[in-house]
């Protein structure tokens, strides 16, 4: 009897001294994770700000696929939020509560299994040495006793979201990548395009090297136009007028359309040309500019099987309807393709009377 006597005397100054330790312990918990993505900031940026986005990357989704999302008012931006109802992962919400150029954060209340609050943070920082972005995503917040004392013998819930973050982040850099690689050609067929005057230089270059020398030829015409107060009536364009493919070099113009004709100083570079209306074969490629050799070759080749001909005196052109001036995402560019077709002449049988 004596000996149980100690034995519960022994347990009760263990379980005191247990939970005074387990008092004792830091009441906040942080988490923080970082890694290098390779992607424009802003395209970055926006997976993370638009809530809509998180199911392409966050790892709740892979731990219950079957959770059940109601967005708020809106997704994007300073109150920002989501509700979440999962049998693996509780019942909560998120708010966005602050958002500036570089750091976004959000505001988690847990529901189920318990009631409790944590605040997500994310930071997007610029490395010119590493040619990235550091991303910073962590999670703090406060611990209860029992959190602690849990925590003291599994180590489970900081194991569990120290996992979830790095996962989260390498998962995020998987999709960004992956989604700006993607790209559509689409053949659209025969159109009819209006024609008009435009502003333009011409140059010739490597066949490989043309969007370098067309981007400084554009900067050139932009600031003639502001100089002269004019404005494009469409959307730039290159206009390819002599192509040789045996010594890699093309000749071509960058131009811009504008309403009327403008007479361009004597000796400038800066020329105003005349585009008439006729029929082209169009084709409309979404995607990195990588891809355009692509949908030069699907157009050629929609044009000999729809029995089109091409027209050989009239140049064809591309014209950017979205360029990297307007998105940081190369999967939002849009690229269109027009190659000038003769008409189809329509032969009939002869008549013949009996």
């Amino acid at each position: 009897m004596r000996i149980l006597k100690y034995l519960i005397f022994l347990f009760l100054i263990v379980a005191i001294g247990l939970s005074i330790y387990v008092a004792i312990q830091p009441d906040d918990y942080k988490i923080v994770k970082t890694r290098i993505i390779n992607a424009p900031k802003p395209v970055i940026y926006e997976y993370v700000n638009n809530l809509e986005n998180w199911n392409k990357w966050s790892v709740w989704f892979d731990h219950d696929p079957q959770m059940v999302i109601d967005y708020g008012a809106t997704t994007k931006g300073e109150n920002a939020s989501f509700k979440w109802n999962s049998n693996i992962l509780g019942k909560g919400t998120i708010t966005t509560t602050y958002i500036s150029k570089d750091s976004i954060r959000q505001r988690l209340d847990f529901i189920k299994p318990k009631e409790t609050i944590a605040h997500r943070f994310w930071s997007f920082v610029e490395t010119t040495s590493q040619n990235g972005v550091l991303v910073t995503s962590g999670i703090e917040g406060k611990l209860s006793f029992t959190d602690k004392f849990i925590i003291l013998f599994q180590n489970s819930m900081e194991h569990s979201f120290d996992v979830d973050f790095n996962n989260g982040l390498i998962k995020l850099d998987s999709v960004i990548r992956a989604d700006m690689k993607k790209y559509t050609i689409s053949t659209i067929g025969k159109t009819e395009y209006g024609g008009g005057y435009y502003l333009y230089q011409t140059t010739s270059a490597r066949i490989n090297e043309t969007n370098i020398a067309s981007e400084k030829m554009f900067q050139e015409i932009e600031a003639f136009m502001e100089q002269n107060y004019l404005h494009p009536s469409g959307d730039g364009f290159t206009l390819y007028q002599q192509t040789d493919t045996l010594n890699n070099s093309v000749i071509f113009s960058a131009g811009v359309p504008i309403k009327e004709k403008v007479i361009t100083p004597v000796g400038s570079t800066i020329l105003c040309g005349f585009i008439p209306s006729g029929s082209y074969f169009k084709t409309v490629m979404k995607g990195d500019y990588i891809n355009i050799n692509e949908a030069w070759s699907k157009t050629r080749e929609a044009i000999k099987n729809n029995n089109f001909e091409v027209d050989p005196q009239r140049d064809s052109f591309e014209s950017y309807v979205v360029t990297e001036d307007e998105t940081a995402n190369p999967a939002a560019l849009i690229s269109e393709i027009y190659i000038p077709i003769k008409e189809k002449v329509e032969i009939y049988p002869d008549t013949i009377e009996n």
